[in-house]
């Protein structure tokens, strides 16, 4: 078995503990929740191609949350302002959805600590600026 499958609880609650401690949420439940929201939110904007390229990409509990309960019969939507997306953050369990003002921003810092940055990038780059930008990426130079 490869080790990614054998230390995939493991490697997940490191995101989950990481991205509690960076956005000063109470406890890894807030975490999980607040990690939903934005995966949600971005997989909203790719085709259901673009957003298997991207669960390549993620290690392997990420990825299961990336994919779950996706409606993949869904247009992809375009980005949106960041305001906007943040209410749909928001918006995900809204009653129990504690995320902070800034948890795109934060989940992102978190989950480029994760992933192999240059795959992301280039990924990001194949599919426009505005994405590139949610990750926290400036446009590549052509």
């Amino acid at each position: 078995m490869p080790e990614e499958y054998r230390q995939a609880s493991r490697d997940f609650e490191a995101v989950l503990v990481d991205l509690r401690d960076h956005a000063m949420l109470a406890t890894t439940h807030r975490a999980f929740t607040t990690l939903e929201a934005v995966l949600r939110v971005f997989r909203r904007r790719l085709t259901v191609a673009e957003g298997l390229a991207f669960a390549d990409l993620l290690p392997v509990g990420l990825r299961a949350l990336f994919v779950s309960h996706w409606d993949c019969h869904q247009p992809a939507l375009p980005f949106l302002s960041r305001t906007e997306m943040m209410a749909e953050v928001l918006a995900l369990r809204h009653n129990h959805n504690l995320s902070t003002d800034t948890a795109i921003e934060d989940v992102v810092t978190v989950l480029r600590r994760h992933l192999d940055e240059n795959a992301l990038q280039m990924f990001l780059a194949g599919l426009s600026s505005p994405a590139l930008s949610f990750w926290g990426f400036e446009p590549l130079a052509d």
